[in-house]
């Protein structure tokens, strides 16, 4: 299960995979905002104990990570858990957790193959708050000792019921995209000039196509809910495509999962009729929430969401190893 024990015999801490679902008690002896989604994370297979490790002093966890996949049966994709205890002090807590992590990755990232991205998940106000800055660099601090370079900040936003919804726009109309060739060759020439850092670290190796072919198989492709939710934006007076809006449901929360301004109808307002007709299209199915992303540097995107209702509720940050 994942390679053999260590111990380090300083200190006596040993750092091991879980034993099975029933050690989940023991993982969430550290806390994080995403606890409450493990359990089922565990049962749909979008992650493994043998992906979950934890650094242990007896029956104490001083340290725990854990990889996630978005489908049963691939291999880890992102990793999003990462806590030390922050009791512990400070170079013990940056030695145990930069031991554990080097350790549980070299036993679940297949060797040869690249490390999957790390995320986090971070308080609005991090940056303020000493406390929460004090945990936010310690973990960003271990993860960089292990070669780990920061990629992006994203704002995390929410559009809550009884939030008023813009009119319905006058200058577009809107209808469901008609196929997924469609849809790639509209995403193609969106994600040129993009002002989103994981396109544009795509761009350096891959064409636009490419980027929007793999954008659609590894995230929309996997939405449940219907394709009719997708819209079209066009010009009410001659037909021409000017973007397009991806609502859908992820496996956590109804989402804008993508929002594209062809880039000869940038700079006019129109993002503002597609946000609103996409929060439209969820807010039609009596959602809790609609959840939304965006990076930090791209603040026209930022500026939409604000002005359609949208409140930053988070941030996070994303860290790459290359």
């Amino acid at each position: 299960m994942g390679g053999p024990l260590l111990s380090n015999t300083a200190s006596d801490t040993v750092f091991r995979p879980l034993a099975g679902p029933e050690e989940l008690g023991l993982f969430q002896q550290l806390s994080y905002v995403l606890d409450h989604e493990v359990e089922d994370d565990l049962t749909t297979g979008r992650r493994t104990p043998q992906w979950m490790w934890v650094a242990l002093r007896g029956d104490r966890v001083l340290a725990r990570v854990s990889w996630w996949t978005r489908t049963k049966g691939e291999a880890p994709q992102a990793l999003d858990f990462f806590d030390v205890d922050d009791a512990l002090p400070a170079a013990e807590r940056h030695e145990i957790g930069l031991r554990l992590l080097e350790t549980a990755t070299a036993a679940v990232v297949p060797e040869g193959t690249e490390r999957p991205e790390y995320g986090r998940f971070l308080p609005g106000d991090w940056r303020e708050d000493p406390a929460a800055r004090e945990v936010v660099e310690t973990r960003l601090n271990i993860m960089a000792a292990s070669g780990a370079t920061p990629l992006v900040e994203r704002l995390r936003l929410e559009w809550r019921p009884g939030t008023p919804l813009a009119e319905p726009s006058t200058r577009l109309r809107f209808r469901p995209a008609t196929d997924r060739e469609e849809l790639i060759s509209l995403m193609a020439l969106v994600v040129e000039g993009s002002l989103d850092e994981h396109t544009r670290e795509e761009l350096l190796t891959m064409t636009p196509r490419q980027s929007a072919e793999l954008m659609y198989e590894e995230e929309f492709e996997t939405f449940t809910t219907p394709r009719e939710w997708w819209r079209i934006a066009e010009l009410e007076e001659g037909g021409e495509p000017v973007g397009f809006v991806i609502p859908a449901r992820n496996s956590y929360n109804p989402v804008i999962a993508y929002l594209g301004v062809l880039p000869a109808h940038r700079g006019r307002g129109y993002i503002d009729d597609i946000l609103a007709e996409g929060t439209r299209v969820l807010a039609e199915q009596d959602v809790p929430r609609i959840r939304a992303a965006t990076d930090l540097p791209n603040v026209p995107m930022a500026n939409a969401f604000a002005r359609a209702g949208y409140v930053v509720f988070e941030r996070a940050i994303n860290m790459v190893w290359k």
